[in-house]
């Protein structure tokens, strides 16, 4: 008798550092999907119970050095799937956006896409950032990684991957995937938490992130940006809540 197997399609890589409270609630949300994945939590280093949350919750808990270029980087080398699905522990994704996922999985189409940010807090500084954010996404083909981008494999390794920088990662993947394929933005929108712009402000944020990713485009070195992002810790993540 021949034993039938369900290829999987899609593999969701989730790079995580003490996101016990928020890693459940994305977990949560990939219940609802319907076509055969994986889930790839990649935890890098917490003192927290995320790794066993995002264990019991059933995914795969995968071990790197803190930073998201090097547990991104990390989850994709241990996924098994074609198409890779990226996103970041403090998001939230609805049912609108695991449709539009699987139809670009069954299709098997190839390319980068991302989905529209969205940011779980009311507020009109919020919905000015959100609309920028979203221009840039268009305009210049540009999503962040809170963008949750979604890949085929092929294109991925093709773009050589998310590079084991300490940050800046995302936007160094994007413009090597524009050289080589499109990168395409989706009408579905990811809710994002507002955390780290309720922490520094959302236009001290913003302006900083502004003349940071300036700085990267003219080619400052992601560890001297990274100093610049958390200057007060030398021993901080700079990437766990940048975007």
């Amino acid at each position: 008798m021949t034993k039938l197997t369900t290829k999987t399609l899609l593999s969701i890589v989730v790079p995580a550092l003490d996101e016990a409270t928020t890693i459940p609630l994305l977990l949560t949300d990939l219940r609802d999907l319907r076509v055969s994945h994986e889930i790839i939590v990649v935890d890098g280093g917490s003192t927290d119970t995320t790794a066993r949350i995002a264990a019991e919750c059933g995914a795969r808990v995968v071990l790197a050095p803190s930073g998201r270029g090097f547990q991104l980087r990390a989850g994709a080398s241990a996924a098994t799937a074609e198409l890779l699905w990226f996103l970041h522990a403090d998001v939230r994704v609805g049912p609108d956006v695991l449709r539009a996922v699987e139809r670009i999985a069954e299709s098997g189409e190839r390319g980068a896409f991302a989905f529209r940010l969205a940011i779980d807090s009311p507020g009109a500084s919020y919905r000015l950032l959100e609309r920028l954010a979203n221009l840039r996404s268009r305009r210049l083909s540009l999503p962040y990684g809170d963008q949750s981008l979604l890949v085929a494999r092929a294109d991925y390794d093709s773009a050589g991957g998310f590079p084991p920088i300490p940050i800046m990662e995302d936007v160094a993947l994007v413009r090597a995937l524009r050289r080589i394929t499109s990168v395409s933005m989706l009408d579905s929108a990811v809710r994002v938490s507002s955390r780290r712009w309720q922490r520094d402000g959302v236009f001290r944020s913003t302006v900083r992130n502004s003349l940071l990713l300036a700085a990267y485009m003219l080619g400052a070195p992601p560890g001297w940006i990274a100093a610049l992002y958390r200057p007060h810790s030398s021993n901080a993540s700079p990437d766990k809540t940048a975007s």
